[in-house]
């Protein structure tokens, strides 16, 4: 699926011809760079590496530093592959006007980080017990986990506390509202995840 790399810049909302407000992110679609070629003969499928955002060269290792120098551009700060049906050199500069005639896009982002939290929050748990009834220390709590003597263990997979967040996740079907070329800004309905200033990668 052939698609770019970018960044979330943030959420606003526009109003559609209709006259609805309609909630929508801003996405810099790009400008991404192809820093490597895959051809079926030498690798075994066909594929573009493009690399997005500017990286300093003391923080770029030196295979790193020559691979970007084979593809005559500066160090990138991220790098992703595509499947490509078009032909594409090392060196090409692809844009957001890939996504011209495009109605819907999936959008790849990583949530945002909350840490450990309990089920409450992290499963939508609604709490045990009630504090009238003789006890009032177990309001947030899971309760049972399981029996006792059978089967004597916790189930894979029980709901419980852990970490919630940083999950990689992919919102389908956005709807396309605007492409900006002079800005490389792509509005898309809706949210997507990550915060502001995250990487995405956007597919058709």
């Amino acid at each position: 699926m052939p698609g770019l790399l970018g960044k979330k810049i943030g959420m606003t909302s526009v109003f559609s011809a209709d006259g609805k407000n309609v909630p929508c992110t801003v996405i810099e679609a790009g400008p991404c760079v192809v820093t490597q070629v895959k051809t079926i003969e030498k690798d075994g499928y066909k594929a573009v590496q493009l690399g997005f955002g500017e990286a300093k060269e003391s923080r770029t290792s030196k295979p790193q530093q020559g691979h970007f120098k084979k593809a005559g551009t500066t160090p990138k700060k991220h790098l992703a592959e595509f499947k490509f049906d078009e032909e594409y050199n090392l060196g090409d500069t692809i844009t957001v006007e890939l996504f011209n005639d495009t109605k819907f896009v999936d959008v790849v982002g990583t949530s945002k980080g909350k840490g450990f939290q309990g089920v409450m929050k992290r499963h939508g748990f609604g709490g045990v017990g009630q504090s009238t009834h003789g006890q009032d220390d177990r309001a947030r709590k899971p309760g049972s986990i399981g029996a006792c003597s059978y089967p004597a263990k916790v189930f894979k997979g029980m709901r419980m506390g852990g970490h919630m967040g940083g999950d990689t996740v992919t919102t389908q079907n956005l709807q396309v509202l605007k492409v900006i070329p002079e800005h490389n800004i792509l509005l898309v309905k809706g949210s997507v995840a990550g915060c502001n200033g995250s990487t995405l990668i956007i597919n058709k």
